[in-house]
């Protein structure tokens, strides 16, 4: 049981479009908003891990095509976010935008986020520690993720808040965001070697 909540750790903890995203919301538009957006990669994330419990995600990905559609969508979204992260200019915000995402774009941002199901697949597929009650394990698993997955995209958001606060200069804001959008861009290299 260690082993796989130290896998949800180092798994979450890592930078991706969730967690990036979350401190971007918390650089543009504060707490509040920020909240909001997390609850609703909360409920996205939470859609995910159903999903790849249950097999729907093996199901759908069962389907060459499908999984080719739902492939490209995902790495090009992820790329178009990544490039607006980098090319934000000087200011911190990670995804310029006039209005917060909301609960409805943290969900939306989760169900396309191919870390997420990378990730859940990983951990749900293997990190076995109790074979004899596979129920309980995935009560468990369940458990334990949600558990360290909040005070991680806490910590997020936190700092996303924490740096539009320091007033850094300029030049240290835009180094900030390509370090942002080139970890994003590695997620997603990431992806679409796993699919080679």
């Amino acid at each position: 049981m260690l082993t796989f909540a130290a896998a949800v750790f180092f798994l979450i903890i890592t930078p991706g479009p969730g967690v990036l995203s979350t401190a971007g919301v918390g650089a543009a538009f504060g707490r509040e908003a920020g909240l909001r957006y997390l609850i609703g990669l909360f409920i996205g994330s939470n859609i995910v891990l159903i999903a790849v419990i249950s097999g729907v995600t093996a199901a759908l990905l069962a389907d060459e095509r499908l999984r080719l559609i739902l492939f490209v969508a995902s790495i090009g979204y992820l790329t178009f976010l990544a490039l607006r992260i980098a090319f934000a200019g000087s200011k911190i915000a990670f995804i310029q935008r006039r209005s917060p995402p909301g609960i409805p774009g943290g969900i939306t941002l989760q169900l396309i986020n191919p870390k997420a199901y990378a990730v859940n697949t990983a951990l749900f597929s293997g990190f076995g520690f109790l074979p004899e009650n596979l129920a309980l394990e995935v009560t468990l698993k369940l458990l334990i993720a949600n558990a360290i997955w909040i005070p991680i995209h806490l910590g997020w958001l936190a700092l996303g808040i924490t740096l539009q606060r320091m007033n850094l200069r300029h030049a240290t804001q835009r180094a900030v965001n390509i370090a942002m959008a080139l970890s994003m861009l590695f997620v997603v290299a990431l992806a679409a070697y796993s699919q080679m």
